[in-house]
């Protein structure tokens, strides 16, 4: 079972989002963890993820038997044709030994996929949007970090994809191979402090027989534009599995465009027990070009960066202080000549 997923760049998401586009400064990653941020990772931005991890598993009842392990997890996300569009292609790969307890000469040495994802997300709704209700006052504190109502109004995005299971795959139900449909909304509040809520609902390998509903709560906080750390609930319920599993971790930036994590995965029962850790890291290449909004004064028709705008912005700004003082220093020797003559007179 895939143990986890980032969150890291959830906060800082937010703290640099502008009112264009859902590119960020720095790395926007979707580990550690399972649940899915509502934002993408920005047009024309291609980011892996990925983290090795171990798993153990230990059932009590008289069909007892004990997992042991490591797999990897991964992910390929790319920003396609609009910034509230995602592609990606997610994963995960286990090597495992499952051992009966009652039988000690009864092993079952297996590896396979344990799921392998093709879809797109699409945001339909950000309530960030609004640059101007969003900035930060800069002259107090407590405005900045007081509860607001808006808040309350989550960004949605939307997940359509497929899943592709082979024949006698020792992770899925009898019978489950070829392609099954899944989907999922996500939803992503923004609240005062660095803190970050995240929920996805989800519907996987809809019409096969291991058909599941999934429900994932992800709580970030950042202590600054480094660190965050994580909790997690995850929700599991089908015929095949049902479980309530639980995730704590951390993340670390290294630099705009990479990080590292680590996390931990448990949950309360013994049917079976489960016990995850893992590291992991995620790395993009940014081949992102802000574009001026449409509406501004100067936009080109064919569109430019935002740092050159920024840079035009300046140096017109200079322009008209250095002809505002040569028309003050030409009005003032004009005065001065004034006088001089009403002098002489």
């Amino acid at each position: 079972m895939k143990p986890f997923k980032s969150t890291l760049t959830f906060i800082i998401c937010f703290i640099t989002t502008t009112a264009f586009c859902q590119y960020t400064d720095v790395i926007n990653s979707n580990r550690p963890g399972v649940s899915r941020s509502a934002f993408s990772v920005g047009k024309n931005v291609v980011q892996f993820e990925i983290g090795p991890y171990y798993v153990k598993e230990k059932r009590t009842p008289a069909t007892a038997f004990e997992v042991s392990g490591i797999g990897a997890d991964f992910a390929v996300r790319y920003g396609f044709l609009f910034e509230q569009l995602e592609l990606n292609l997610e994963g995960a790969f286990q090597n495992d030994k499952k051992t009966y307890t009652f039988n000690a000469n009864a092993e079952d040495s297996r590896s396979n996929f344990r799921y392998l994802t093709i879809g797109a997300k699409y945001l339909v709704f950000d309530p960030y949007k609004n640059e101007e209700a969003n900035k930060p006052n800069l002259y107090s504190w407590k405005a900045n970090h007081s509860f607001k109502w808006r808040h309350l109004i989550p960004a949605v995005s939307v997940y359509l994809g497929g899943n592709y299971d082979t024949k006698n795959n020792p992770y899925t139900a009898p019978g489950i191979e070829g392609f099954s449909p899944k989907i999922m909304v996500a939803t992503q509040h923004n609240f005062a402090g660095g803190w970050v809520f995240v929920m996805n609902l989800i519907k996987d390998r809809i019409g096969t027989d291991q058909s599941d509903f999934q429900y994932v709560l992800t709580l970030t906080h950042s202590f600054n534009p480094k660190w965050v750390v994580f909790g997690e609930a995850q929700g599991i319920k089908s015929d095949f599995y049902a479980d309530n599993l639980f995730r704590v971790g951390g993340a670390r930036l290294f630099g705009k465009d990479f990080q590292l994590d680590a996390s931990v995965t448990f949950n309360t029962k013994d049917t079976p027990g489960v016990f995850n850790a893992g590291i992991g890291a995620s790395y993009r290449l940014d081949f992102h070009k802000d574009v001026i909004p449409k509406d501004a004064a100067d936009l080109k028709e064919n569109g430019v960066t935002a740092d050159e705008e920024g840079k035009r912005r300046e140096r017109k700004k200079k322009t008209k202080k250095k002809k505002k003082d040569k028309d003050v220093d030409e009005e003032n020797k004009v005065k001065k000549r004034k006088k001089k003559d009403v002098d002489f007179d």
